[in-house]
């Protein structure tokens, strides 16, 4: 540490460690606590009841009937675990809740299957999207969100468990059981909306349990009907189907639920099923993965395992095989007698069941059901829809996917391109819905509606029509079945009519699951739309007419055409025509054999390359691999650290806009927003001498090994700024770096010294004004409006890992290879978001922002900065350096200079900035030129070969020349 004592400052935190230790302790002794006087106040017929969870309702052929005197009965009896909530009103299902709660001794667990907010099993509350829908949308942020509103959901209905999310991967799109209600068919995604999902619910109160271990995906058999067989070698498993499950356990998901699968790889004992077998439960989800946290049974009412142990035996077996909680357990009196059997017969041991009950209480602890107060009915429906449209329409404009575009005059549809009348098909309709009202509406569409019943001489005579009267023709494919069996219920006679209609080049819309794409994978302009609701509807007709446009991609594979990851993204910037493009191509050899030869160098394992011209992308392309054993090819869409590109992309955007709103003025001090260095020398720096560098700040501050010893390994509620994987730091940190930063010294005198203490400091300063963490502020202000997919801090969060470029292998403190937890170390330990570091971000959405800002602040209609602010911090602003407000620009001298800086031939208007990880955007004016380049210089080891061979600036000189710029 430059300017502090190590050791004073290790007592500091040695103190700080002791405080935090000290209230974690009492928090487990007032769960102890409780543990122990409610198990101590049991029978041992009540231990093995509250292992147990019962249905609350059912449907039969007369409708909803309720479980609820023979509950109280089991409530009275033998005082069980906890009850599961199925279909029913809100306001039925809380009376029920509140009556049950009353009369139990100890607090019952409830809980719910609500993937999709309970709406799924509540009537009179609005279903949210379901998780093929969210798998089609690129933001994982999203998916946090989502889970928070449903565990505002939960809570207000009184519930402490939902069994979702599902982290199943769907690899079989003929699955009768799963198909939809997965995130899709990449392990990576299915992991990572898992985790947030998850984290959405747990850090807002509400246990999660990933399901269904150990993976529902590959079958082709439902569970609730038979045992289902999955014919898979264990590696196989361990590379596909525990991945999601192995990375929720990272995460420190709070419960498990096994599902009904036989698979021989794992256990081949005949007709056991996984959630029976304690190869599976014990062996492998226990010890092997080390999951410590609640195991669920999936219901055993399902014929899939309750066939082959009929009535109380199944209990005995789920117990035996290492679960801790029954679900559905056939009958409790015949249950409860077989398990105390078993016990005598030592296949079982009241230590397990003491075990597993003070596990069941230690949960109920923690969510809160030792304060347990009634369920207000009063406006509880109406509590429960509240945010629900807003987030479907959030979901919607996410996750909506062009799949074709052939005819350029679509998307949007406007009417001056159309010289003659619209029709709207809606198939599967009998009347009109939300969407073709609107294309009724908007476009003084005919509407046809041809319901699946429809016979084939009918729809020959709507053909007929619309073949002869109209020039464009929106189709809707409507009201399908969610599940694939009989073709999703699609008519024959449907499809014969769109094999007609396609000749005419329609634009088709398919609202549903997009598994059913697979009947028209041939057409010519193709929407997937994964939601049939009003929301839905509007949105994707908000598409047609160019209000939004399209962000999602397709989370399944629906053909050979469509694959996962298919996705139109209407762009920002506009590309140039083929023949120019060919044209321009042809004079970037240059760029090609620059960057090869770095990459040959090792100078860098892989790098993206992009140019803009007068607001055309000119050129990009991406080259090598992310690691030199050349095992992932580097896409354009490839996601890098941008190091200190975040101090522009990021702090300095966010000034600028403030600055443009008159909420900061450049001659202010610290002090005159940051209270906390009041009393200190840096009170008195000013705004500008911090985007100048010329605050006499010290360049950065150091870190010793000794702090590796004041991490956590885990993730817990004192320690949540996540570090790396397997590391977090203390949630009190950034305040005692501030302290650090407080007492650190100045340069005596004012010079130019490059530092990320003042590009931190100025984060802090954004924060302070808005009262938003900096990565919500950019992401609110700038990323979001612009339409921008990746850019953001925190991509682990949103993205799978093997999009995101590694960088170095820290052998300093985090000893481990980093992928997509941020290289800077001060950033790192601040929890990825820092003003100097921590953005990430692919090129095309850093071209965005610059062209953004090259159009003197407006884009696409937008207008995000004034042009006066962009010139006034893009310009020269100080005497002793090159440096504008934030911006780095070319020497003052560049002419003369035997190393010009960055490009000889770059104007003084130039301004940019680069990064430590192998990254730099240049912007010109004069030229309108825009260069960009993305890579991951350093690793696997910290080089600065790049640097040496002068590749970035050497490559900015052939795109001028490329130009024809000399």
């Amino acid at each position: 540490m430059n300017s502090i004592s190590r050791s004073l400052l290790i007592l500091f935190y040695a103190i700080m460690m002791l405080e935090v230790s000290s209230t974690y302790g009492q928090k487990i002794d007032r769960s102890k606590k409780w543990v122990d006087s409610v198990f101590n106040s049991l029978t041992d017929e009540q231990r093995i009841a509250q292992l147990m969870l019962l249905r609350v309702s059912s449907i039969t052929k007369n409708g909803v009937v309720f479980n609820t005197d023979k509950i109280a009965e089991s409530i009275t009896k033998y005082n069980i675990g906890g009850i599961v909530l199925f279909q029913g009103s809100p306001v039925e299902q809380v009376k029920i809740v509140n009556q049950l709660q009353a009369v139990s001794k100890t607090p019952l667990m409830v809980s719910i299957d609500g993937e999709w907010g309970l709406g799924m099993r509540f009537d009179s509350v609005q279903t949210l999207n379901q998780q093929i829908m969210l798998g089609a949308m690129n933001d994982g942020a999203i998916v946090y969100k989502y889970g928070k509103l449903v565990a505002d959901q939960m809570k207000r209905a009184g519930i402490q468990v939902n069994f979702a999310p599902v982290v199943d991967i769907n690899n079989n799109p003929n699955n009768p059981v799963i198909n939809f209600r997965s995130f899709g068919e990449d392990k990576y995604k299915v992991a990572v909306y898992g985790v947030q999902y998850m984290k959405g619910m747990q850090d807002n109160g509400i246990l999660a349990c990933a399901k269904h271990f150990p993976g529902h995906g590959d079958v082709s058999v439902d569970s609730h009907l038979d045992l289902p067989v999955i014919n898979k070698s264990r590696s196989s498993l361990d590379s596909l189907e525990l991945y999601p499950f192995k990375e929720m356990i990272k995460s420190r998901v709070g419960s498990m639920m096994v599902a009904h699968l036989f698979v021989p790889s794992i256990d081949s004992t005949l007709n056991t099923a996984t959630s029976l077998s304690k190869k599976s439960v014990t062996n492998l989800l226990k010890n092997e993965l080390g999951f410590k946290g609640l195991i669920f049974t999936d219901a055993l009412e399902m014929k899939g395992v309750a066939k082959f142990f009929p009535g109380g035996t199944i209990s005995i077996q789920s117990l035996i095989a290492g679960n801790d909680m029954l679900c559905l357990p056939e009958n409790v009196d015949t249950s409860i007698y077989l398990i105390k059997q078993a016990i005598s017969d030592n296949r079982l041991s009241w230590d397990d069941i003491y075990s597993k009950c003070k596990k069941v209480l230690e949960t109920k602890f923690q969510y809160g059901l030792a304060k347990l107060a009634p369920v207000k009915i009063e406006n509880l429906t109406t509590d429960l829809n509240k945010n629900i449209p807003q987030m479907r329409r959030i979901v919607a404009e996410n996750a909506i996917t062009l799949l074709s575009n052939t005819d350029k005059k679509y998307f949007p549809l406007l009417l001056n391109n159309i010289p003659h009348k619209i029709a709207y098909v809606g198939i599967g309709l009998n009347k009109a819905n939300e969407f073709s009202k609107r294309i009724q509406k908007d476009y003084n569409a005919d509407i046809f509606n041809i319901d699946f019943k429809l016979k084939e001489d009918s729809i020959s005579k709507i053909i007929a029509t619309l073949k002869n009267n109209y020039s464009a023709i929106i189709i809707g494919i409507h009201n399908y079945r969610s599940y694939p069996s009989n073709n999703f219920g699609i008519s024959e006679a449907s499809l014969s009519m769109y094999n007609e209609l396609k000749k005419l080049n329609p634009i088709l819309f398919v609202f549903g699951n997009p598994y059913a794409i697979k009947n028209y994978c041939d057409a010519p302009n193709l929407v997937a739309c994964y939601d049939d609701n009003e929301i839905t509807q509007q949105t994707a007709a908000d598409l047609l007419e160019g209000k939004i446009y399209a962000k999602g991609s397709l989370p399944v594979s629906v053909c050979e055409r469509f694959q996962f990851g298919a996705g139109i993204s209407e762009p920002n910037l506009i590309p140039v025509s083929p023949d120019l493009a060919l044209n321009i191509t042809q004079k970037f050899h240059a760029v090609d054999s620059l960057v090869n030869d770095a990459i040959n160098q090792e100078a860098t394992p892989g790098a993206v390359v992009m140019a803009l011209k007068d607001g055309k992308m000119v050129f990009q392309k991406a080259y090598g691999t992310f690691n030199y054993d050349k095992a992932d090819k580097v896409q354009l869409q490839s996601i890098f650290d941008l190091a200190s590109m975040t101090k522009i992309c990021a702090t300095t955007l966010s000034v600028m806009k403030l600055y443009g709103e008159k909420k900061l003025t450049l001659n202010k001090t610290l002090g005159d927003y940051l209270p906390w260095t009041k009393g200190s020398d840096k009170a008195s720096i000013t705004i500008e001498e911090l985007l100048l560098h010329q605050a006499r700040l010290l360049p950065d501050i150091n870190f010793d090994k000794k702090y590796k010893d004041l991490l956590s390994d885990h993730e817990d509620d004192d320690h949540m700024l996540r570090v790396a994987d397997n590391l977090y730091n203390s949630n009190s940190w950034n305040e005692n770096f501030n302290q650090q930063i407080k007492t650190s010294k100045l340069y005596p005198e004012t010079k130019y010294v490059y530092s990320d203490i003042s590009m931190i400091l100025m984060g802090e300063v954004v924060e302070a004004i808005t009262g938003q963490k900096l990565n919500e502020y950019v992401q609110n202000e700038f990323y979001t409006p612009l339409g921008l997919m990746s850019s953001g801090f925190k991509p682990l969060n949103r993205f799978p890992k093997d999009r995101i470029a590694p960088t170095e292998i820290d052998h300093y403190y985090r000893n481990q290879h980093l992928q997509g937890d941020v290289h800077d170390p001060t950033a790192a330990f601040m929890g990825g978001v820092a003003g100097h570091a921590g953005l990430f971000s692919d090129a095309y959405d850093i071209a965005v922002i610059m062209q953004m800002l090259l159009n003197g602040g407006k884009i696409n209609g937008h207008k995000f900065i004034d042009s006066s602010t962009i010139q006034l911090f893009t310009a020269y602003n100080s005497n002793i350096s090159r440096r504008g407000l934030g911006f780095d620009k070319p020497e003052k001298d560049n002419k003369t200079k035997k190393d010009p800086y960055p490009s000889h031939m770059a104007s003084p208007l130039t301004f940019g900035h680069t990064g430590y990880t192998g990254t730099a955007f240049w912007v010109d004016p004069k030229y309108n030129i825009i260069y960009i380049f993305l890579s991951n210089r350093v690793n696997p080891n910290d080089s600065n070969k790049l640097g040496k061979m002068n590749v970035r600036p050497n490559i900015h000189d052939a795109i001028y020349k490329a130009l024809g710029i000399e």
